[in-house]
């Protein structure tokens, strides 16, 4: 577990957005070699668990959540040079593999972005969508973290954003190439690579926080609401 060592306090700067990159697999009964991707499999039952709490507590507490999917025509006609290298062809449009992961639920209200190449950002709407969000810092979890989470990372990099990249909810297509990734982010961002638990930690500062303002809130609502009635009985006497 060499990219935990690595990991640091989850410092979120700004207005963060989380970022599911490519979980997806529908309802799972697609048999795992199809789709031409090979993925690290270990641990898998733990990241879905982490990844689906997080996605429940971002949601609580009011950080946006954003959907990728990459997807291809049956002709491959969109499919660039994805199959000059380890790949087959993958992520087939109308294929059941290619929806979203089925134990996961995007939101009407959420977007989800459909891409043709790794990154998130190559020819997609994510840049907008962030703008609109007015995000400083991305989380990314999903896979493979050597390509699609490696490749959308150095984008968000270069488009200035603070980058974080939650270690134990991604997966790599080996486990070398997972943490040579890890090791190629963390090199452009020092404190990219983080924790779910310490993620988690900021998300609780942050719905707590949120009740105090809302306490407060209500409080001087009452207090505001007491002047006036004792206004209205002043100017009645």
């Amino acid at each position: 577990m060499a990219e935990l060592s690595e990991t640091v306090p989850a410092r979120i700067v700004g207005a963060p957005v989380l970022i599911i990159v490519d979980l997806q697999g529908g309802t799972g009964q697609a048999p795992q070699t199809e789709g031409g991707i090979p993925i690290v499999t270990e641990g898998r039952e733990a990241r879905r668990l982490r990844v689906r709490r997080l996605v429940d507590r971002c949601r609580e507490a009011g950080v946006p959540v954003v959907w990728i999917q990459e997807v291809h025509k049956r002709s491959l006609i969109d499919i660039g040079r994805e199959l000059d290298g380890a790949e087959g062809p993958h992520c087939i449009e109308g294929d059941d593999g290619t929806e979203i992961a089925a134990w996961l639920d995007p939101r009407p209200e959420e977007f989800v972005i459909r891409k043709r190449r790794y990154s998130a950002f190559f020819g997609t709407e994510l840049e907008i969508v962030l703008k609109a969000y007015r995000a400083d810092t991305v989380l990314l979890v999903g896979g493979l973290t050597d390509v699609c989470v490696h490749y959308t990372a150095v984008d968000a990099h270069q488009h200035d954003y603070h980058v974080r990249v939650i270690a134990d909810c991604v997966a790599g297509s080996t486990r070398r190439a997972h943490d040579s990734a890890l090791a190629a982010i963390r090199y452009l961002q020092r404190d990219a690579l983080v924790v779910a638990d310490d993620v988690h930690g900021y998300l609780d500062a942050r719905l707590a926080s949120s009740s105090v303002h809302a306490g407060s809130r209500t409080r001087a609502d009452a207090s505001t609401e007491a002047q006036e009635q004792e206004q209205e009985q002043e100017r009645i006497v």
